[in-house]
């Protein structure tokens, strides 16, 4: 059984390992470590199985502006799951866990460049569809927006800003 909470501060030795193991590289690790020390609005869940972190999820702010106003929602990624406990819904269980808390918070959308395979099952659709559009060049497939907040979303339009660490690693 997987327990999904909020991280601890102990589970960061973990999490880095997590994240550096299902990547097969460090910049995500890195991107973690420098959101966390940076941003204090993010939301950060780990899945555990006994005393072993085997599941990592990250939301950050990310902002859309808009018509003289600006939106603040929250892109999700990175998300990781160590090699061995992946494909057993440890990443499902992550982003639902996510989605509903922030959706609880009152985040207005949520972005996600990822696997346009995995993600449209919480709700997630091309970001294109709502004229919304990624700070980087990346194929329309990959870059989502889900709407929790339809009235505040309601004509809401342009380019996702997302934290300068993202550009940093």
């Amino acid at each position: 059984m997987v327990l999904i909470r909020k991280r601890q501060p102990a589970d960061i030795p973990q999490i880095r390992e997590v994240n550096t193991q299902a990547f097969g590289q460090l910049e995500e690790a890195d991107l973690v470590d420098k959101l966390r020390e940076r941003c204090q609005e993010i939301l950060e869940l780990v899945a555990v199985r006994g005393d072993e972190v085997v599941g990592h999820i990250l939301f950050s702010p990310a902002t859309i502006a808009c018509r003289g106003r600006t939106v603040t929602g929250a892109a999700l990624g990175p998300m990781a799951v160590s090699p061995r406990h992946q494909r057993q819904g440890i990443g499902t269980e992550l982003v639902e866990s996510g989605v509903s808390i922030l959706r609880e918070k009152g985040c207005p959308f949520l972005v996600v460049l990822g696997h346009p395979a995995f993600y449209p099952r919480f709700g997630f659709r091309p970001a294109s569809q709502f004229g919304v559009h990624c700070d980087w060049d990346v194929p329309a497939a990959v870059f989502m927006l889900m709407v929790l907040a339809t009235e505040e979303m309601q004509g809401v339009k342009g380019r996702v800003t997302y934290r300068p660490e993202f550009s940093q690693v």
